[in-house]
């Protein structure tokens, strides 16, 4: 994925402006000073001599490589051509990401099954990755020639007019001519050697100044859209990057499920079933000696069965709450409202129900949120409401607690987050200090199939 650094790049925003007097010209004052511009600038005049360089290196490569394709060297000829291009691509990324602030992911590397030359020449030819750079080396070159005569015109005449007044006399002292010729013929010529015209020419040269940084701005942004789209990895490799990450995420989230799982079931329901069976075993044998005693103790383990399968039933909740698959969202969401304590008002607003597996994500999301305005919020009130906007289902918890929630931080709002990005989902925390908390959840709506 492409980032671009801020206005300035990082700290040296401007070049002999102090930090103060940066902040109060406004930005179409200081641009011609800035370091961002001249970065720019000094982008467009090394595009020339590096557009020249790869587009006569391509069309040299290709052109050998296409010619001798009748025989066995065309193919390693052409292979050769396109591995230079993706080296140059390389280095043009550099220079994007030097002088333009442009962060660009490096293409997918070459897929080999077997080694060896002809296995290497294959993987290079088969590249998307390969003609995308031998298009970019083919496209670079026209558009660094107009893109160079343009910021360069513009920068000599803006910078030359606006300082006019500090050498228009060399024209009458080493000219023999009262100043810059405006318009001359046979009959009669105008020269710009009056103060005023001296002052209206340093004006205009002003105006082409200010523009000029906005111009050579416009110009980067196509190369910045080259470099991108061009020399980056390509739509299909991000998202395969991307579904790799989110298919970690989930086996990450499901191995701590089960080992959160196998810590409550040990901790919590499993030692009370062992304490109950001694307790039992004690009972049993106190039953002909003391029949008051063992009574006691066999009211005492009623009381851990009872606990224990609480317990039972709040870890199966935990998995996946019968009410969920039963009755749907709208049940399962009043439920946990219920054991929050505060107030919630639950709305859910769906024609049908999503499929189980967004479904849970939903659920949980909701619960997760409801458990942390239990333990953080301090809030008075809370609400619920589930719609669906047209290929997506739409969760938001709000309440009226103090704030300050960090979708970064912790409450296990990262987590949530983490987890509705693997379905490509998105989580959006709106929570300014002070109040009130907006969490909303996106959610891809995938319809339930019938079985059957």
């Amino acid at each position: 994925m492409a980032t671009e650094y801020g206005p300035s790049y990082g700290h040296d925003s401007g070049l002999g402006l102090t930090e103060g007097t940066r902040r109060r010209l406004p930005a179409g004052l200081r641009a011609p000073f800035e370091a961002r511009s001249w970065r720019e600038f000094g982008y467009v005049l090394l595009s020339l001599p590096i557009g020249i360089m790869l587009f006569v290196y391509a069309v040299t490569m290709v052109s050998l490589g296409a010619g001798l394709l009748v025989t066995f060297l065309g193919i390693p000829v052409l292979a050769a051509g396109l591995a230079g291009c993706r080296g140059f691509g390389a280095l043009e990324r550099a220079r994007a990401r030097g002088l333009l602030g442009l962060e660009v992911g490096d293409p997918e590397p070459l897929r080999m099954k077997k080694s060896g030359l002809m296995a290497w020449m294959g993987a290079v030819l088969k590249s998307g990755t390969s003609w995308r750079t031998l298009l970019y080396a083919l496209l670079q070159f026209p558009w660094s020639v107009f893109s160079f005569v343009v910021a360069v015109n513009f920068w000599a005449y803006g910078w030359g007019l606006l300082t006019y007044p500090l050498w228009f006399w060399l024209f009458p002292m080493y000219g023999g001519q009262g100043g810059l010729q405006l318009y001359g013929d046979g009959s009669h010529s105008i020269y710009l050697d009056n103060p005023f015209e001296i002052t209206v020419t340093a004006l205009v040269g002003l105006l082409f100044t200010l523009a000029t940084p906005w111009i050579v701005r416009a110009l980067t942004m196509v190369d910045r859209l080259m470099v991108h789209g061009l020399l980056g990895p390509s739509r299909l490799a991000t998202r395969v990057v991307e579904l790799e990450s989110d298919r970690g995420v989930v086996v990450d989230t499901a191995a701590a499920d089960l080992r959160r799982i196998e810590r409550d079931l040990h901790d919590g329901a499993q030692a009370r079933l062992v304490a109950l069976a001694m307790d039992l075993g004690l009972a049993k044998e106190k039953l002909t000696e003391d029949p008051q005693a063992a009574a006691r103790m066999v009211d005492e383990a009623h009381g851990e069965v009872k606990t224990a399968l609480q317990e039972l039933r709040d870890l199966a909740r935990g998995i996946h709450p019968a009410v969920l698959t039963d009755r749907g969202l709208d049940a399962a969401l009043s439920a946990v409202a219920s054991r929050c304590t505060v107030p919630v008002q639950v709305e859910v607003d769906l024609a049908e129900r999503p499929a189980p597996a967004i479904e849970g994500i939903a659920y949980f999301t909701v619960s997760e949120l409801l458990q942390n305005i239990s333990k953080h919020a301090r809030a008075t009130w809370a609400a619920v409401d589930v719609w669906r906007v047209e290929s997506r289902l739409m969760v938001q918890v709000v309440d009226n607690g103090v704030g300050g929630a960090d979708a970064s931080g912790g409450s296990g709002r990262g987590g949530l987050a983490e987890r509705l990005d693997a379905v490509d989902g998105i989580l959006v925390v709106d929570s300014p200090v002070g109040g009130p908390t907006r969490v909303t959840a996106e959610l891809p709506w995938r319809a339930e199939r019938a079985l059957g």
